[in-house]
C-alpha cells in the first residue's frame, strides 16, 4: 500500500465526499489510476460505503466515436446515468491516457452524443447544486498529463500532492484551515452586490445581487483554493483579456479578449485559435457567464494546461463562458462551461462596492 496514495484516497474518501455508512460511491476513472483507485475502495468501503467502479480503457471514447451507429449513439451510459440520479457520492479521478481523446473528428455524430448526455449533465448539475449528489474531481499524475504539463512524470507527481497539501502532516486539517481562511473572503463579498476586476486589460464589473459566494474548500475539487460565484447574466459589462492559453476539449487558444456589454459577449478576439473559439461563440449560452472566480492556492504557481489546477492560482482571476452554478444562484445554460483565466500579481486590483479588497494577486481582508 503507497502511503501517499493512501493519504490521498483517506483525504478523499473521507474529506471531500465525506462517505457515510450505507452511502452508494461512484468512482469514475481510467485503468491507469488502479493504483489510486484500490486505495479509494479500500477506504470508502472502510466508511461503510456502497462502491461501484468504473475504469475506461485506452482510446475508449475515440474507438466509440468512430464505430457507434445511430441505435448506440442514442444509448445513455447505464451506470453514469444511474449514478447521476441516484447516488450519494461521486468521485471522479482524472488519469488521462491521451489529452485528445476527446476530438472525435465527426461533429454530427458528437452533436447527437451530446444531445443524449445533456439530461445526464442536467441532473447532475441539479444534485451536485445542492450537494445532494456530493461529488469530487481530482487528478492521478499520467505521463500524458504530466508532459503536457511540461513536467517529468515524477515532477508532475510532486506538484499534484503539493497542491492537494498531502506532504502536510494532516492534510485535512490543511484544508479546514484553508476553508476557514476563505470564509472571512466569502462572508465580505456575500455582502456586497457589485465586484469589479481591473488588470492588464481587465476592467469589467458585474452584480452579485441576489447571488452567492461559494468557499471552494477542497471538497468538490481536490486540490481547490478558489471562491467563486455566478454573476447576474446581464449585468456584466467591460473588457476582460485572459493572458494564459485557454483550454477546453483539447483545443487550446491564446490571448483572448472579450468585450461584454449587458451580459452578452459581443467582441472577441485571440492571437491564436479563432476558429475554435468562433464554433463554441455558436453553441447555446455560450455568450453569456456562468462563473465568476478569483484563484487562492498559492501551491499552485505555474500553468499546466488543467484548469483542475490552473483555475486555482493564486494572484488569478478567472470567468467561465457558459453553464452557470445552481447553488450560485446562476440561471444561464449551456453545454459549455469553459473557463478563462486572467493574471493578477502585477498590479491587478478587485473592488466590491467600490473598495478596494484586493491588490497585486491577494486579497486586503482574511
Amino acid at each position: 500500500m503507497n502511503p501517499i496514495l493512501s493519504k490521498y484516497a483517506d483525504l478523499l474518501v473521507n474529506y471531500c465526499v465525506e462517505v457515510q455508512k450505507g452511502e452508494k460511491v461512484y468512482v469514475w476513472s481510467t485503468t491507469l489510476a488502479e493504483p489510486l483507485v484500490r486505495e479509494v475502495y479500500r477506504a470508502a468501503l472502510k466508511a461503510g460505503g456502497i462502491c461501484e467502479v468504473q475504469l475506461d480503457f485506452r482510446e475508449k471514447n475515440r474507438i466509440f466515436m468512430q464505430e457507434a451507429q445511430e441505435e448506440q449513439l442514442h444509448y445513455p451510459p447505464t451506470l453514469q446515468k444511474k449514478a447521476m440520479e441516484e447516488f450519494d457520492c461521486y468521485l471522479y479521478i482524472r488519469a488521462p491516457y491521451n489529452l485528445v481523446d476527446g476530438q472525435t473528428g465527426n461533429p454530427e455524430k458528437q452533436k447527437a452524443r451530446n444531445k443524449v448526455m445533456a439530461p445526464i449533465s442536467k441532473r447532475y448539475f441539479e444534485r451536485t447544486g445542492t450537494r445532494e449528489l456530493k461529488r469530487n474531481l481530482c487528478q492521478y499524475p499520467t505521463q500524458a498529463a504530466a508532459q503536457n504539463a511540461g513536467m517529468p512524470l515524477e515532477e508532475y507527481q510532486q506538484f499534484i500532492f503539493n497542491a492537494c497539501k498531502l506532504f502536510d502532516e494532516n492534510p485535512q486539517q490543511s484544508w479546514l484551515k484553508v476553508r476557514k481562511d476563505q470564509q472571512a473572503i466569502v462572508d465580505l463579498l456575500n455582502s456586497r452586490e457589485k465586484v469589479q476586476y481591473k488588470g492588464d486589460g481587465i476592467d469589467i464589473s458585474f452584480s452579485t445581487k441576489g447571488r452567492t459566494w461559494i468557499n471552494s474548500d477542497g471538497q468538490t475539487n481536490m486540490p481547490s483554493g478558489e471562491v467563486y460565484t455566478s454573476p447576474v447574466e446581464d449585468s456584466v459589462n467591460g473588457v476582460v483579456r485572459f493572458s494564459y492559453p485557454a483550454v477546453y476539449m483539447g483545443q487550446e487558444v491564446e490571448d483572448v479578449t472579450l468585450w461584454v456589454k449587458d451580459g452578452y459577449v459581443e467582441k472577441w478576439e485571440a492571437k491564436r485559435g479563432m476558429d475554435f473559439l468562433n464554433h463554441i461563440f455558436g453553441l447555446a449560452g455560450t455568450r453569456r457567464f456562468g462563473e465568476a472566480a478569483i484563484g487562492t492556492n498559492y501551491n499552485i504557481n505555474r500553468f499546466t494546461k488543467n484548469i483542475l489546477f490552473d483555475e486555482k492560482i493564486g494572484g488569478t482571476i478567472h470567468m467561465a463562458l457558459g453553464q452557470s452554478y445552481m447553488q450560485c444562484g446562476g440561471k444561464n445554460e449551456s453545454a459549455v462551461h469553459w473557463d478563462m483565466i486572467g493574471a493578477m500579481q502585477d498590479g491587478g486590483e478587485i473592488y466590491a462596492d467600490d473598495e478596494k479588497i484586493y491588490e497585486n494577486g491577494r486579497f486586503l481582508v482574511g
